[in-house]
């Protein structure tokens, strides 16, 4: 099916050079045509132009087009969350009253919550249990506007229980509109019967996890949390020679906790994103400075945890990219509103309006792989997009941080959500 969308107050993310991401100065400019129309052929965009040529678009058009009117609405890229663990098995908010009374995210994980208190839950939970519960969540995310997502894996932490998150992860991608990306994560943390046998743990992942994921074609990137109290530089080394060595591309968490040399080995290994940075100095930013991989920042983290933030400014300031997601886990960032998440880059990040637009669109899908298809608007790029509200301007999107602004979402040139006014 196609549609005809007219009456476009703005058509925002205009980028027809081929850009597959925007980095510092850039980061502010957000291109756009007031007064449009948008014309999609079956998933993709095929043409696009100001309601004076509105003659042209109704040419084009096939009969029996659905006619969509956005009488003044705004309409952008939908936006591309390339960070989260939204596959798990129960959520954690009695860690969250831990958390109130004081304790530390560390803290809590040494006494056996955290990442290891879902490995324990995920170990009795059903692929089908895994899948009703993740799909609830996909369906509230595409609800704010999300139409790519990437899923790690993380909370099983043996090789059975890994493989049965990247499987459910695979069937999601069978059933949910919305493009998922898979992530190996089985260094997401130390399990507890490897307590003082590090080194024993990363040699299953390495062993036995990596080939039998790679065997079943089960991920697309792998990922490795480098951070003080998790897995070292020396282990991260190891592990992503190995997924490399099955055509595994690196994603990396690194510097939550501490400066961890993370950021630098993720570099090394041309890691497509290096993710979470709130410890970031000058020694991390220039060994950024020039390499392809995309800093991502995850603000929710940070918000919920009481955390600082990353630097997202001096990174900025120094013409780095940076793109932002949700992390939504069950517990550190419980929520993939990536609405909020592009409110926390104004508030949070002193970033402009556009900036943080730019962080959640298109190179939120660079921090994926996906820039190439989705992001922006342009010709030939999927229709993959959000109308909002009536809403008086674009910088309205990050000001009202506790409002829905998204009235309709289009993925693959389908409308998927759509709400009452």
């Amino acid at each position: 099916m196609s549609l005809l969308i007219k009456n476009i107050k703005a058509l925002l993310q205009l980028r027809e050079g081929g850009e597959l991401k925007v980095s510092g100065k850039a980061m502010a400019e957000l291109p756009q045509l007031n007064n449009a129309w948008l014309l999609t052929d079956g998933d993709i965009i095929l043409d696009y132009g100001a309601m004076d040529s509105f003659d042209t678009a109704l040419e084009q058009a096939p009969a029996g087009i659905r006619q969509i009117d956005a009488d003044g609405k705004m309409l952008l890229p939908a936006f591309c969350d390339s960070h989260t663990h939204l596959v798990y098995p129960a959520s954690r908010e009695i860690e969250y009253i831990d958390k109130i009374r004081g304790l530390s995210y560390e803290e809590i994980a040494k006494r056996g919550g955290g990442i290891l208190n879902s490995a324990g839950k995920m170990h009795e939970a059903s692929e089908e249990e895994l899948i009703i519960s993740a799909m609830v969540r996909l369906e509230e995310i595409m609800g704010y506007g999300t139409a790519a997502v990437e899923i790690k894996s993380g909370y099983g932490l043996n090789t059975e229980d890994e493989l049965k998150m990247l499987r459910v992860i695979r069937k999601l991608k069978e059933l949910s509109p919305v493009r998922i990306i898979s992530t190996f994560l089985g260094a997401h943390a130390i399990p507890g019967e490897y307590k003082g046998r590090q080194e024993a743990y990363v040699d299953l992942i390495i062993n036995e996890m990596i080939p039998e994921v790679a065997a079943e074609e089960l991920a697309d990137y792998i990922d490795v949390f480098c951070d003080r109290g998790f897995f070292t530089v020396k282990d991260t080394d190891r592990i992503l020679n190995a997924g490399m060595k099955h055509g595994l591309r690196p994603k990396i968490h690194a510097n939550e906790l501490d400066f961890s040399g993370g950021i630098q080995v993720g570099v090394k290994y041309n890691a497509l994103s290096v993710d979470h940075l709130e410890y970031t100095g000058e020694e991390e930013i220039k060994a950024l400075s020039g390499s392809e991989t995309m800093p991502t920042l995850l603000p929710g983290a940070s918000f919920f945890l009481g955390l600082i933030y990353a630097p997202a400014r001096k990174m900025i300031d120094a013409g780095l990219p940076v793109a932002m997601a949700s992390d939504f886990n069950p517990g550190s960032s419980p929520s993939g509103n990536m609405q909020f998440i592009l409110s926390l880059g104004s508030i949070a990040y002193r970033m402009l309006p556009e900036e943080a637009i730019n962080a959640v669109t298109l190179n939120g899908a660079c921090a994926m792989g996906l820039s190439e298809e989705m992001g922006s608007i342009g010709k030939g790029k999927k229709a993959n997009l959000i109308i909002t509200k009536d809403i008086p301007s674009y910088e309205f999107l990050p000001y009202a941080y506790g409002s829905d602004k998204v009235e309709t979402v289009i993925i693959g040139g389908k409308v998927v959500v759509e709400k009452s006014t």
